[in-house]
C-alpha cells in the first residue's frame, strides 16, 4: 500500500488525528481507505462525504454486506477572518509564489498565527463533525478512520482543500491573491495572464529600400552581428512550472517520492545535455 501523508502539510494532518485518536483504531481504518472499501467519496462546501463498504457481522446484527455513510466536517473559520488571512498571506512573495504554485508554504502556520488563526488541525476542536451510519459507537470507528486516510492522501496532491475544509473556496483564495500586486506579478511570470498573441507580417529580415545602394553581400553574409559581450540567458529559476502548478502526487503517481523532484531533475539534465548545443 502506498505511504499515505507523503507530503509535510499531509504527514501534520494524520499527526493531528493520532494525537486524540485511538492509534489501534487508526492501523485498523488504513485498510478502509482503499479503493476496495471506499465506494465514493466527495468534497462539497467544505464537508467530506464517503461511502464506505462494511463486514458481515452477526454480532451486530449485520448478516448482509453493508455500505455505511461518512462525514467529516472541519470547523470553519469565519469570513472576517478569512479576510485577515488573505492580507497577511498577500503581504509576503514567497507566501503568495507557492501557494500560486499550488504548493503548501512550509512557514504557513506561522503566517496564520500571525492572525491568531491555524490551518492546519491541532486537536478534536477541530473537527465540528465526524459521523458514520455503522452501528459501532466509538468515534472514530474504523471507517471514519479509512477516510481519515483517504482525506489526508487527497490533501497530498491538492493542498488547497485544506483551505476548502477550513471554508475558503479555493476560487476565491486565488482570486484574492492574483489580485494582489505580488500576485499580478507572478501570474504575468508564469503565464496565467499572458499578453494576446498577434500574427506577425513576416519572419525575415526585410532589406532596406532608399537611394542608397543595398550591399546584398553583408545581408548575406551577416557581416553586422551581435555584440559578443551579451549576457547569455540564464535557465528558469523554477524548473518544471507547469508541473509544479499541477501538484505533487498526481492520482497516476504511484511512488512515495516526490513526483515534482523527479520531473525537476529530468529538467536539469536536459538542460545540461543539451547546453552546448544552445
Amino acid at each position: 500500500m502506498a505511504t499515505l501523508g507523503k507530503t509535510w502539510w499531509g504527514q501534520r494532518f494524520i499527526a493531528a488525528l493520532e494525537g486524540f485518536t485511538d492509534s489501534g483504531r487508526l492501523q485498523r481504518g488504513r485498510a478502509y481507505s482503499g479503493d476496495n472499501r471506499i465506494l465514493a467519496f466527495a468534497i462539497a462546501d467544505g464537508r467530506v462525504s464517503a461511502t464506505v463498504r462494511g463486514n458481515v457481522n452477526p454480532y451486530f446484527g449485520v448478516y448482509k454486506e453493508p455500505h455505511y455513510q461518512t462525514r467529516i466536517q472541519m470547523v470553519q473559520i469565519p469570513a472576517k477572518d478569512w479576510d485577515k488571512a488573505i492580507t497577511r498571506l498577500g503581504s509576503s512573495a514567497a507566501l503568495i509564489a507557492r501557494l500560486l504554485m499550488n504548493e503548501m508554504p512550509d512557514t504557513i502556520d506561522a503566517a496564520f498565527a500571525d492572525v491568531k488563526l491555524h490551518l492546519l488541525p491541532r486537536s478534536r476542536k477541530d473537527f465540528a463533525l465526524t459521523d458514520c451510519s455503522c452501528p459501532d459507537g466509538a468515534n472514530p470507528c474504523k471507517h471514519i478512520a479509512g477516510v481519515y486516510y483517504r482525506l489526508a492522501g487527497q490533501l497530498d496532491r491538492d493542498p488547497f482543500l485544506l483551505f476548502e475544509l477550513r471554508g475558503l473556496s479555493r476560487a476565491r483564495l486565488n482570486q484574492a491573491l492574483s489580485a494582489t500586486p505580488l500576485g499580478k506579478a507572478l501570474a504575468a511570470l508564469t503565464g496565467d495572464e499572458a499578453p494576446p498573441i498577434t500574427a506577425a507580417e513576416s519572419f525575415f529580415t526585410r532589406p532596406r529600400t532608399g537611394p542608397a545602394p543595398l550591399d546584398y553581400h553583408a545581408f548575406w553574409t551577416g557581416e553586422h552581428r551581435l555584440p559578443g559581450d551579451i549576457e547569455p540567458a540564464v535557465p528558469a529559476a523554477v524548473p518544471a512550472i507547469l508541473v509544479r502548478k499541477a501538484g505533487d502526487f498526481p492520482a497516476f503517481w504511484e511512488r512515495d517520492s516526490s513526483f515534482v523532484a523527479v520531473m525537476e531533475e529530468l529538467y536539469q539534465r536536459v538542460r545540461e545535455k543539451n547546453r552546448d548545443l544552445l
